[in-house]
């Protein structure tokens, strides 16, 4: 079944812009229910795409009605993709499969059944499908996969750094290099959010969080060069535009920052660098020189620390260096005393 995916941006703020249609143009209300009270909890729209994507493939799958999944369907459904060509990345699998038991849990209140069609009993859960007692162990649980991302060196971020040529490219990239903002942060970032004269910007982070981030130099001198002297005329209230094209003055997109990463990749032969390896490369770098994780998980917008510390990576180089620091710097031990 030809099921699509849409986006509706000028959709009322309590409805999901990303609809799930079927073949004839239809919505299929088990999905779009869902994203419309996952956007009333105030996800964001990346969340939304991502459930949307993930009840597509699923949708396409699929084709009969939600009440009749089982254990056994996602056990099915799970093999399916683990025979596809090209493979989903296990993130992706591990994404689809969690997607498919909220959603199970919103309409139903319960787990999905096991291969009998037997499932634990359970307090009902609220109109959001959140809340109450935790879920029960399911019949089988794929290995989430651990995330591990090597980051640049600092000689891979200076050819990358010299292939860009604008201020507003070098503005961009720093935000992500210097203080770790997430590529979506990054696009999302207004005029108003910026204080330059205080060497502050405000992001807007993850579960609608605010921080307050500071702003090196380099980073300031880079975003008011862009403004001064880059920014086209316009009534877009969103700091990163485009400089040229159709899309002049209009936001910068995630497709188009993802085609800027592509383009300077090639000219500068860091096949490395995304993102979200700037993210982690800058996580690294503070963990070196010194910052403490409380800080640093501030600084990055975590809500745990555990989080914080799975982008900490660190080289046996680093470990033996620290442990050597720490040797020096620890207090003498004192022998035992004569009784």
């Amino acid at each position: 079944m030809s099921f699509r995916l849409v986006c509706r941006p000028s959709s009322p703020a309590s409805i999901s812009p990303y609809r799930l249609l079927d073949e004839q143009g239809r919505e299929v209300p088990w999905a779009n229910e869902f994203l419309d009270a996952q956007r009333m909890r105030g996800l964001s729209l990346y969340s939304l795409r991502a459930y949307g994507y993930d009840f597509l493939d699923f949708a396409r799958w699929w084709p009969r009605p939600l009440a009749e999944i089982t254990e056994s369907t996602l056990l099915d459904y799970l093999r399916d993709q683990l025979d596809r060509d090209p493979k989903p990345a296990p993130q992706t699998i591990y994404h689809r499969l969690s997607a498919l038991r909220c959603l199970y849990r919103f309409h139903h209140g319960r787990e999905i059944p096991g291969r009998g069609g037997l499932t634990s009993s359970r307090t009902p859960r609220s109109p959001f499908g959140y809340g109450g007692p935790r879920r029960a162990v399911s019949a089988f649980q794929l290995k989430r996969p651990r995330r591990l991302v090597v980051p640049l060196t600092a000689d891979e971020v200076a050819r990358f750094w010299q292939s860009f040529r604008t201020f507003r490219d070098l503005g961009l990239i720093a935000l992500m290099l210097f203080d770790g903002l997430r590529s979506q942060e990054v696009l999302a970032i207004q005029l108003e959010d910026l204080r330059l004269a205080e060497g502050q910007l405000r992001v807007h982070g993850k579960g609608n969080k605010d921080r307050l981030l500071p702003l090196p130099a380099g980073t300031i001198q880079a975003i008011d060069n862009y403004l001064r002297l880059e920014r086209p005329l316009t009534n877009s209230p969103y700091l990163f535009v485009s400089l040229k094209g159709r899309r002049r003055g209009q936001p910068v997109t995630p497709a188009g920052l993802r085609s800027l990463f592509r383009h300077h990749r090639r000219q500068s032969r860091v096949l490395r660098a995304n993102p979200h390896r700037f993210r982690h490369t800058f996580g690294a770098d503070m963990v070196r020189a010194g910052i403490s994780l409380p800080a640093l998980m501030r600084l990055m917008g975590h809500s745990h620390i555990l989080t914080t510390m799975l982008y900490v990576h660190l080289s046996p180089e680093d470990v033996w260096r620290e442990f050597h620091r720490a040797i020096q710097n620890r207090s003498p031990l004192c022998p035992p005393q004569q009784p």
